[in-house]
This record gives structure tokens, sequence and C-alpha cells, in this order.
């Protein structure tokens, strides 16, 4: 057996440092530290995005194109392409963050977003009857998409303190901060983001612990606010209208039925293999089918079976964040980390339900698969800070049962 040249082993031992768990530089603790099979399910969700992106740019085009502007018919992918392009550095940076930074950087953010967001309704720009963007000069920025990973993040630490001060009211503030969003996003008018905000918000309390007594309380509002909201808000009224009484609905609930109509009709023209890429015409019909209603794109054009995989995608990841979160010892970071989890399969859950007729229309974007630059960047950040929050040392002895079913 021949000797090892001289300095061979220390070259090895060089490599394995530089390139293994020995590494200790801030990249590579980085790299050992983070959840990388949840990063890989959010790089494989924008994968499926561009290509559902794709299939839904020709329709999408015909549609915005007239005899002065024509749209090409690869306009949304490109753009769609552009800003996955700027998301992914964001969603890797922000996932670099130690956690006190993480923190103070959605604090800050939260504080600006609702800034912009009182801005909305004074200097907005109008799209589809709603004034939800902030013209920018280079895009539109729509505030309450940053808001939400931001707003999450706030209220988990505000939910923490409350374990160093027990009497801190935190159920008032949070539930003032959540009824100052909801109402100034109903001016724009947005009632699904609205849901989405105060689904998060009861999903926190109930996860910090609060009392029973007011988790029944403030789930027993639930119908009550319903009822508020068909009574008193437009918007409600005719969403809910359109979806409960189609035929005696008037022309805007007509329209918006129409919307979950032609929906379905979309999602179920492909049956279970669909009819290949580019080989969908139902497509053509659908209104907005790059964003709201994309989701039924896939389905004609890749299959329901496509559309099931994608649904057991946004499920792993939740599951996979609550699974990581089952021996979490840091309050805040188990209430950050579940929120973000909970808002991101909240939205995903509406969007593919209005798409298959079970919830009327709310203009909910599919998670990383809808178009849309705020949206693509917003949920990159969300995504960054969930990485950031579930972060591990796997040299640290976890218990045997949370280590198999985690993956650590």
């Amino acid at each position: 057996m021949n000797a090892a040249r001289p300095g061979t082993l220390t070259l090895w031992n060089r490599m394995k440092g530089k390139g293994g768990r020995g590494d200790r530089s801030p990249l590579g603790m980085w790299f050992w530290d983070i959840d990388r099979l949840l990063l890989l399910l959010a790089l494989l969700l924008m994968a499926v995005g561009l290509i559902a992106v794709g299939a839904a740019s020709p329709a999408a085009a015909a549609r915005y194109s007239d005899d002065k502007h024509h749209v090409p018919a690869l306009f949304y992918l490109w753009w769609q392409l552009a800003w996955v392009g700027v998301s992914l550095p964001v969603l890797f940076i922000v996932s670099m963050l130690p956690i006190a930074m993480a923190r103070r950087f959605a604090l800050i953010g939260t504080a600006a977003c609702v800034v912009l967001l009182i801005a909305v309704p004074f200097f907005g720009v109008e799209r589809n009857g709603a004034t939800r963007w902030l013209n920018f000069g280079v895009s539109l920025i729509q505030p309450s998409e940053f808001l939400k990973p931001f707003f999450i993040v706030t209220v988990a630490w505000l939910l923490a303190m409350k374990a160093k001060d027990d009497a801190l009211p935190v159920v008032v503030i949070t539930g003032a901060m959540t009824v100052l969003v909801g109402v100034l996003l109903m001016l724009q008018p947005d009632f699904g983001q609205t849901m989405v905000f105060a689904a998060v918000w009861l999903a926190l309390l109930m996860i910090a612990g609060t009392s029973p007594k007011v988790m029944a309380g403030l789930i027993g509002c639930v119908p009550a606010g319903v009822l508020a909201a068909y009574l008193f808000y437009g918007t409600a009224r005719t969403r809910i209208d359109a979806y409960l009484f189609p035929n005696s609905a008037g022309a805007e609930g007509g329209s918006d039925h129409f919307q979950t109509d032609a929906a379905h009709a979309t999602i179920t023209a492909g049956g279970w293999r669909g009819t290949g890429p580019g080989g969908g015409s139902m497509k053509f019909r659908l209104p907005e089918g790059h964003t709201d209603y994309i989701f039924s794109v896939i389905g004609e054009e890749f299959g329901l079976v496509a559309c099931m995989i994608i649904a057991m995608l946004f499920l792993v990841v939740v599951v996979r964040v609550f699974v990581k979160l089952l021996d979490e010892q840091d309050e805040f970071r188990l209430y950050a980390a579940a929120g973000l989890a909970t808002q991101f399969g909240v939205q995903a859950m509406i969007s593919m339900a209005v798409n298959t007729g079970l919830a009327p229309s709310k203009g909910m974007t599919l998670p990383f698969i809808s178009y849309g630059g705020s949206s693509m960047i917003a949920l990159s950040i969300g995504m960054g800070l969930l990485l950031a929050f579930t972060r591990r040392n796997p040299f640290v002895t976890r218990s045997p049962y949370i280590a198999r079913w985690s993956g650590e």
C-alpha cells in the first residue's frame, strides 16, 4: 500500500473545512443552518410560476392589446423573469439576516408600509375598479403585499413580549393594528386581503396561547363581522350576492359570477392530463388569467393532476415549517415563523378556492406562481424571513422524533 504523498491529507481536510460542515464562514454557516428543503420548495414554486405565466401570457396579451397598443405574446413572461431575477437576491439576503436584524427590518417595514397604505386613497392608481397601487415611475407598487410579512413579524414580536410582561394588553394592541389595516384595505377596496390579515391575526393569538374565553369571543365576532360587511360594505355585498344568488345578482355581481364561472370552465377544460402547453383555448375567455386565475390556466393546459401536485407543494411548505417548530423554544421565532407559514398557506388556499368556485372572487394571487412584481418581491421577503426564523444549527442535538420528521 503506497503512502500518501505529503500534504495530501492536509489538502483534503482543508477542502472539507471549506465546503463542508466545518466551514464557519458566514456563507458556509448560512448554507448549513438554512432549511434547504424549504428553500428548494420556494425555488420550485417560482419555476412552476414561470411555466404557468408563460402559458397564460398569450391570453393576457391578447386581452390587453387594441388597435393602438399591441402587447407581445410573451410580454408577461419576460417581465416575470425580470421580477424573479430581482426577487431571488432579496430572498437570499433577507434569509441571511440575524434574528435581531430581521425583527428590526420588519418593524421599520411595517411603519413604512402603513404610511404608504394611508397614501393609497389619495395618490393611488386605479386598475379594474380598485385603487391599490402607488406609481413610483419604474413600476406600480402595492403596499398591502409588502405589509403582510412585516405585519406578521411585528405582531409576533408583540405577542412574544407578553412572556416578559404579562400585563401587556397584546390582544388589544394587535387587534387595533389589524382593524386599522383592515379599514385602510377596505377603502381600496380589498376585502380579500382584509380576510387574510384577520385570519393570520387570529391564528397567531391561538398559537400564542390566548385565553380560550377571549378566543371564543373573537371567533364569535366573525359571523357578526361578515354580516356587518354585507350590510354596510358594498364590495362584500356584491361578491357574496354574486356567489350565493347568481341569478338575481345585479350587473356588477353578474360580472363577478362570470369570472368564477369562467375560471371553473377553464380549470376543468383540460381534464386530468390537460391540453398541453399552449393548447388551451378557454384561457382566452378568462379575465386576469395571468394573475388571479392562473390556477385555472394550469388546470386547462397541464391538467387537474398538475393542480393537485401544486396544492400538495403548498401543503408541504406549511407542514414542513410547523414540524420544525415543534421543539422551538424561542417564542418570537415560533410566532413569526408560524404566522408567515399560515399567511402563505391561507393565501394559497383562498386563491385556489376562488379558481375552483369554492369561494367568491377576491382578487388573490397564488404565491410565487401568479404574475406580479409586488407580489413576487413581497413573497420573497416573507420567505426570506421564514428561512431566517427557521434556521437551525445542525450540530445542536435535537429530539430524535423531531429530527426524523424535519429532516435534520
